[in-house]
């Protein structure tokens, strides 16, 4: 038998063991609001509304830069000419001309065509592209949310939290990494180009315009090419991040889903008092039956039968205590209450309630009720 000084000890030894333990101790609630379940369609819905969309600005960026420079490659030609015709018009005819408010308006509109000649199809180019793009990345997605006042802008520690954020460090990654491989691509066309442009000084103005043009669209084709791997690797990290914006709490789901679906505790309550209501309704087509057929004591199904019916109907139908209570009402209104085992449990299976008896139990059926004619034909006698 053990000592009570023996049994002392050993609580104490328990004790200092649960106290050197506590520290370690941890509780799981504290992880319930961690964002840690992907979003929902209904939260991605949300966010889209409110034009939180995975869009990455670079993409857009060296498409437009790349495909300005292919389109000021193939109109160079023609934006040449137009210029070269509208600095002879300026040095020669409208030099020669007085100095007129109608000549000044015809300079300006002179000046106003051969603008849209030449510069409209490269910005419609420019229209374009940046557009098909932002379809590409983010499809169809209009809202003006974005463009709201947010107060909340103006706090000067939410604005120092926002420029020491990962999106802010990561902007600037980006940033000093466009900057070097533009950097390097200069200097490596500067290195190439050195020997060649103290022959271009002998060119004439045509020759030197077209050489000179030549270079510098050779030159950003290199740096728009780059720019769009890496753009391609900004697009894949704001998708991420986009996700990982979007996530939710275990806690959050439940919200939502008790949002949506309806808060299950009431939506058990409602179904319940359905439940109760169609059995009230049930118990009050009892006393218009014919007959009660019982199996005798788990099934009970409540029968009527008029000349101007297809058929018999079910009237209501239970197991059990449901079954009891129909024989209850039965007994208290005179209704026969007819033992057939096998018929009272096929018609409970086969037939709901309101529904007519199948063509399979109408003998079955049809003896139960003259049976039961004959009761009646007896009390009447």
């Amino acid at each position: 038998m053990v000592s009570s000084d023996k049994y002392t000890d050993f609580c104490n030894w328990r004790r200092g063991e649960r106290a050197a333990l506590a520290p370690w101790r941890f509780d799981l609630q504290l992880f319930n609001g961690e964002k840690t379940e992907d979003a929902t369609p209904k939260r991605r819905e949300e966010a889209r509304k409110k034009g939180q969309v995975a869009r990455s600005n670079e993409v857009n960026s060296a498409f437009i830069i790349l495909a300005s420079f292919m389109a000021l490659k193939l109109l160079a030609a023609n934006i040449f000419e137009e210029l070269s015709a509208l600095m002879r018009y300026i040095f020669s005819d409208f030099l020669l001309q007085p100095l007129t408010a109608d000549g000044f308006y015809q300079l300006f509109l002179q000046v106003g065509l051969v603008f849209f000649k030449s510069v409209g199809p490269l910005l419609l180019v420019v229209a374009a592209v940046g557009i098909g793009i932002n379809f590409l990345q983010v499809g169809f997605s209009f809202s003006l949310q974005p463009l709201q006042p947010d107060f909340e802008r103006l706090n000067p520690i939410g604005g120092l939290q926002r420029l020491l954020s990962k999106r802010v460090l990561v902007e600037l990654a980006k940033s000093l990494l466009k900057v070097a491989v533009i950097g390097y691509f200069i200097y490596k066309f500067i290195c190439r180009e050195m020997d060649i442009l103290p022959a271009a000084a002998n060119f004439d103005l045509r020759q030197s315009a077209a050489h000179f043009g030549d270079m510098v669209i050779d030159l950003a084709s290199q740096i728009g090419a780059v720019l769009i791997v890496l753009a391609a690797g900004d697009f894949f990290y704001q998708w991420w991040e986009h996700q990982q914006s979007l996530k939710m709490s275990k806690q959050e789901v439940k919200e939502e889903m008790k949002q949506t679906e309806g808060n299950p505790q009431i939506k058990g309550k409602i179904k319940e008092k359905q439940r109760a209501l169609a059995m009230r309704r049930m118990m009050q087509e009892v006393p218009k039956a014919d007959v009660i057929i019982t199996n005798p004591t788990h099934f009970a199904v409540a029968l009527a039968y008029q000349a101007d019916m297809p058929a018999p109907r079910v009237l209501a139908k239970g197991q059990d205590l449901i079954a009891q209570r129909i024989k209850e009402i039965a007994k208290e209104h005179n209704i026969p209450i007819v033992e057939n085992k096998p018929l009272a449990r096929t018609v409970f299976q086969m037939v709901d309630i309101g529904g007519w008896i199948p063509a399979e139990l109408y003998q079955a059926v049809a003896e139960v009720l003259a049976y039961v004619y004959r009761l009646q034909r007896r009390r009447m006698a």
